[in-house]
């Protein structure tokens, strides 16, 4: 992104000056662009103390994240079924997929990896092999596509519901009735985005 510095005056510095017109960047993150030379002043690198002044032009690039790549990892896997093609767990509660924010190891990708040796590349560096996700606190079964092959045909079943999936849960008292559905449309928490929440019909899915 380009801007004109129209109405600074030489006392403002850098850093101050970009935190003020582009809020979407923390004044830290600003900060570690300018120190990794993604910003510069006429054309020029600059430092976060550097005054800004009335028609300078400021050049603000934002490097494309890098994910890291899982690296494989000897944790045990409760292993119900494996072939040329799938791998299905039983995946334990307490225990992630894949690397995400603050859990950067110790996921069943990790283990996937060290005991495969390769998956799919379909899901990327972050998530190789993973076609369906249970979360932390849930345990039960896992298939997990060895190939690309297999993880295409298993993305195609999942998404026509052609693979049947059952739960088991503990309910709390009697339930008046020994059968039924409950229908409703889940998405993300209108708030806290790393939570999933009912939604209004039309969002989310069903």
């Amino acid at each position: 992104m380009n801007l004109t510095t129209e109405d600074a005056d030489g006392k403002i510095r850098l850093d101050q000056y970009l935190a003020a017109h582009l809020p979407e960047l923390s004044r830290s993150r600003i900060q570690s662009l300018i120190k990794s030379g993604d910003v510069l002043v006429n054309g020029s690198p600059a430092k976060p103390k550097n005054p800004v002044s009335r028609g300078d032009s400021i050049t603000v690039r934002i490097p494309e994240p890098e994910p890291a790549e899982a690296q494989p990892q000897d944790i045990p896997l409760d292993i119900l079924y494996e072939d040329e093609d799938v791998v299905v767990i039983n995946k334990e509660s307490g225990m992630v997929v894949h690397p995400a924010a603050g859990n950067p190891d110790g996921t069943i990708v990790n283990a996937l990896l060290h005991h495969c040796g390769d998956l799919s590349g379909i899901g990327g560096v972050e998530r190789p092999g993973i076609v369906h996700r249970l979360d932390k606190d849930t345990s039960g079964c896992l298939v997990i596509a060895k190939n690309d092959g297999a993880h295409q045909s298993l993305t195609a079943q999942f998404a026509a519901r052609s693979t049947e999936k059952r739960y088991l849960a503990v309910v709390q008292g009697i339930p008046s009735q020994s059968s039924g559905t409950v229908f409703t449309h889940i998405g993300r928490h209108p708030v806290n985005r790393l939570k999933m929440a009912v939604v209004n019909p039309g969002s989310g899915k069903a």
